[in-house]
């Protein structure tokens, strides 16, 4: 059995301790506009940080937030923010720590789990929100996991995308002969120093590389907001602080989920592999959906982006 390296839910329990003490992370306050079904740009302050997000729907709508994965902005939520925001939901999309010009701390271990977990309860409280809806893509999920592992009572409900639970990944990427283990090798590459500047160099070709069937235009407001040397410094930050080959996202189990959870995974996928995707419902002790989007990349929510909305959409109004 291969080690779990001091990653992903590195001292989750922290968390707790840093709620229970006031941590600045829980507190803000939020300059957003009043929204409509058009999506809007906003500002979200937790303490020192300031997280750039786009809205849309009704101020008073049912609370959704959704979380970008690597390395895309926000801007990857767009057809989802817009068919929530018509069907009367309140829907944010932050960028993200470290995609956020306002909330780049330098050190690596800002980035730790412990943060990006922290970050999220922080966001909803700075928008006035009790319990919430959280959706999640790529990194995205891997935090929207995290969340309901310390704060099911916060959450009306998850749809985690892409990434499956913490611990049916860890199962699979134990095994050196898996199809996980061989597609996790991009890990420690990534987490190599100066690897950001690999991504950025001429004129940000590498980046450009992997989105794969992403509209060109869409690729560009991604690259316009994070496409820097600064924003993918703190991107990959998340994967030194987080993963390793060797064990991938947990030090330890997690054990079951005990909130509504619907995770949507797609076929084509070339980073996440088929068994972690069907064994995650056993690590779910609530009312559990799998849906699988067919002959689509990783890039779901963009390339799959009516799919995706239609069963948020049905995932939402289930809980």
């Amino acid at each position: 059995m291969a080690r779990r390296p001091a990653g992903f839910l590195t001292s989750l329990t922290l968390i707790l301790f840093c709620v229970a003490c006031g941590d600045d992370a829980t507190r803000g306050s939020s300059d957003e506009p009043r929204g409509s079904g058009e999506i809007q740009e906003t500002r979200i302050h937790v303490g020192d940080l300031v997280f750039d997000a786009r809205v849309a729907g009704p101020p008073d709508g049912e609370p959704v937030l959704l979380l970008h994965g690597f390395p895309s902005s926000s801007w990857e939520w767009k057809h989802q923010l817009r068919e929530l925001g018509l069907a009367g939901y309140r829907a944010v999309a932050p960028n993200q720590r470290g995609y956020s010009p306002g909330a780049r701390p330098e050190a690596v271990w800002d980035y730790a789990i412990v943060h990006l977990v922290l970050d999220v309860l922080g966001m909803a409280d700075a928008l006035g929100w009790d319990r919430f809806h959280l959706v999640g893509h790529d990194w995205g999920a891997a935090v929207a996991w995290g969340v309901a592992v310390a704060f099911p009572d916060r959450l009306r409900s998850v749809a985690p995308i892409s990434v499956p639970h913490p611990d049916a990944f860890a199962d699979e990427l134990a095994d050196p002969d898996s199809c996980q283990y061989s597609a996790s090798g991009y890990f420690d590459v990534f987490a190599q120093p100066g690897f950001e500047n690999t991504l950025v160099a001429n004129d940000r070709a590498f980046l450009r590389s992997v989105f794969d069937g992403v509209d060109p235009a869409d690729v560009e407001v991604h690259l316009a907001e994070i496409g820097n040397v600064d924003a993918m410094r703190a991107a990959l930050n998340w994967y030194r602080a987080n993963v390793s080959r060797d064990g991938g996202l947990t030090p330890q189990p997690v054990g079951s989920i005990r909130v509504p959870t619907t995770f949507i995974w797609s076929d084509q996928d070339v980073a996440l592999c088929r068994e972690p995707a069907e064994s995650t419902g056993d690590y779910v002790d609530a009312p559990y959906r799998f849906e699988i989007v067919e002959g689509v990349n990783h890039w779901v929510p963009e390339v799959a982006a009516e799919e995706v909305s239609a069963l948020l959409l049905a995932h939402l109004a289930a809980y």
